[in-house]
């Protein structure tokens, strides 16, 4: 990356993309029937969430620019807050979150090893994708929720997530290297499948699949889209 410190950078303006509330707007799917009970929803998200803090720590430690170090670790300190907010909501159900949690941290663990790349722009695409696809993905999930917490998760979801910031780093990287993209592209695709077998952990199914594929194809139609125009936005191909 020397090339990051001799050569006169091209401005680059950071992709624009619309707040997850925004995106999440349009679902009109009726989750109850397929939405897991409350603790396990909160568990797996919050770990999810403390997955995303610990990679974007370690990605900080290896960008090369002041400025791109800022922009991670304010991602990271928002994923954080989310972690510590989904805990909070885990407490005002009397019940401890390491417990709640417990059940998903290997899984995870696991689902965290598949997204480190070989370098850290890999590992930072990861989480723009994962994060992105998992943060719509449980928003929409939210809906399907008891009583209020439905909102109050779909607010902590969708809250400032850094993702315009990560998506500024990441499009600075590919305008100074033009081999780049396609290697981003190619990373990107191969996370999403594992990514969506994430969501779809997550999905309490009847068994019949006919009729579980006619319940979740529409969920899992937009948030392909909207992952598909995070992409687009930084001129990769999903």
């Amino acid at each position: 990356m020397a090339s990051w410190f001799t050569r006169k950078s091209t401005p680059v303006d950071a992709p624009k993309l619309k707040p997850r509330r925004e995106q999440a707007s349009t679902v009109r799917v009726d989750l109850h029937d397929i939405a897991p009970d409350l603790l396990p929803y909160l568990g797996q998200v919050a770990y999810l969430q403390l997955q995303a803090f610990e990679t974007l720590s370690r990605v900080v430690q290896q960008v090369p620019s002041l400025a791109s170090k800022e922009s991670v670790a304010l991602a990271a300190g928002a994923a954080l807050s989310r972690h510590q907010a989904v805990l909070a909501e885990i407490r005002r159900h009397d019940a401890e979150p390491a417990e709640v949690m417990a059940p998903f941290a290997r899984a995870i663990d696991g689902f965290q090893a598949i997204t480190i790349g070989r370098d850290w722009q890999e590992t930072l695409l990861g989480i723009y994708v994962t994060d992105g696809l998992l943060g719509d993905f449980f928003m929409r999930l939210a809906q399907g929720l008891p009583g209020d917490v439905g909102p109050r998760a779909a607010s902590m979801l969708g809250s400032q997530t850094g993702t315009e910031q990560l998506a500024g780093i990441l499009a600075k990287e590919i305008a100074e290297d033009v081999t780049l993209g396609s290697r981003l592209a190619m990373w990107g695709r191969r996370l999403v499948g594992d990514t969506l077998l994430v969501a779809r952990s997550a999905l309490k199914l009847s068994g019949n699949q006919r009729s579980d594929e006619e319940r979740i194809d529409p969920v899992f139609t937009e948030i392909i889209g909207a992952h598909t125009r995070r992409m687009d936005a930084l001129g990769l191909t999903a």
